[in-house]
């Protein structure tokens, strides 16, 4: 059974599962899905087509599927898909997408989003990432799975970040990171693997063939993309395969500190 607040506004419409907990002060949209077991504090606003999944944790003054912060938004329908057991801290900010982005904005499970965290339209971010207090995603951002972004962070759009990728807190970043990396800096360049995460979920073999591939990838002097090219071919390791293919079909550029061969 759902626990609501008398507080609470709830629009027409809106499907609310069973075990959901609903604070006072809280707007509910009638275009609204709420999934079991999600909690959602007091003062938090939930707007136009905004689904929820199961179990997310919803902390006060969050304000979610508000339209987006684009002037080229006309009123279309578009959405925020957030999927489940995420926690969303205070004050956090995350847009739907818009017309010109496909109309939505994803966001996978297991995601922790610390207090002022913003997500703009059209952006897509994959299963156990962090982003730390403050962390603001231009629209069109893309993040895979178990990235790290630090505190007080900006992201320029269209950026992408690879997964198990790390980006330190303070730093400025305006071109893509690819997988396993660790980038520092205003603005934000490579420097070096994000070797804390990968410990913590890939197997030492793979890590050596990561480092290996590193050097060679930035360190060599060679050109970018067609020593990633030739590592594709010539690699056994997944790993490499995947950040390889990161590099290859990069739009924004890698930020790395070229050396000369």
């Amino acid at each position: 059974m759902s626990t609501i607040s008398p507080h609470a506004i709830i629009e027409e419409g809106a499907i609310i599962a069973e075990d959901v907990e609903i604070g006072p002060f809280c707007f509910i949209s009638g275009n609204a899905k709420i999934g079991r077991g999600t909690k959602i504090a007091a003062n938090t606003c939930i707007y136009g087509n905004t689904t929820i999944g199961e179990y997310n944790d919803i902390f006060s003054h969050a304000v979610l599927g508000s339209v987006p912060q684009d002037l080229k938004y006309a009123g279309e329908e578009v959405e925020l898909i957030i999927g489940d057991y995420n926690k969303i801290r205070e004050f956090t900010l995350f847009n739907p997408g818009t017309a010109g982005g496909g109309g939505k904005t994803v966001v996978g499970s297991h995601n922790l989003f610390m207090g002022y965290v913003h997500l703009g339209h059209d952006v897509i971010i994959g299963n156990h990432c962090i982003l730390a207090n403050a962390a603001t995603l231009a629209g069109h951002v893309e993040m895979g799975n178990h990235a790290v972004i630090g505190g007080m962070t900006p992201v320029h759009q269209f950026v992408k970040i690879g997964d198990y990728a790390m980006i330190a807190g303070a730093s400025a970043l305006s071109q893509d990171v690819p997988p396993y990396c660790l980038a520092e800096g205003n603005r934000a360049v490579l420097r070096g693997l994000n070797l804390n995460g990968l410990r913590r979920h890939v197997e030492r073999s793979d890590i050596d063939a990561l480092r290996a591939s590193y050097r060679e990838l930035f360190e060599s002097g060679k050109p970018l993309q067609e020593q990633a090219s030739i590592l594709f071919e010539t690699t056994s390791s997944e790993l490499v395969k995947n950040l390889c293919t990161f590099i290859i079909n990069t739009k924004r550029g890698i930020p790395f500190e070229r050396k000369e061969s």
